[in-house]
């Protein structure tokens, strides 16, 4: 039941961050569009009863997925993720920025899926 929250939480924060950036909040987009990501890597961990509560242990669950699936991309996407966390605290970066990690975001939440 905790996982699934996780993973339905996963879907909706993406959805928020979308909305946040449809009207020009590229900060609370970008929190929302990490958050995303963090609460599937959660899931994914809570199922295999792997450590997530902090950022170390998402890292390394991001690791083992990559390598267990051999897709190198997980990495990237990840730290896609992890700039728009960054952003939410500097905000600097331009709409079309944050617009592009949420795509990315998405295309992370889509590859982790099945997985979770």
């Amino acid at each position: 039941m905790v996982a699934q929250n996780y993973q339905h939480s996963s879907r909706r924060l993406l959805a928020q961050g979308l909305a946040e950036l449809a009207l020009g909040d590229t900060r609370q987009a970008s929190e929302k569009g990490w958050g995303a990501a963090a609460q599937m890597l959660k899931a994914i961990a809570e199922r295999r009863g792997w450590d997530h509560k902090c950022h170390v242990a998402l890292g390394r669950v991001v690791g083992r997925l990559a390598d267990e699936t051999g897709d190198v991309e997980i990495r990237r996407l990840y730290r896609v993720a992890s700039d728009l966390h960054t952003n939410f605290y500097e905000d600097l970066d331009e709409p079309a920025h944050v617009a592009a990690g949420l795509t990315d975001v998405e295309l992370f939440l889509d590859k982790l899926e099945n997985l979770a």
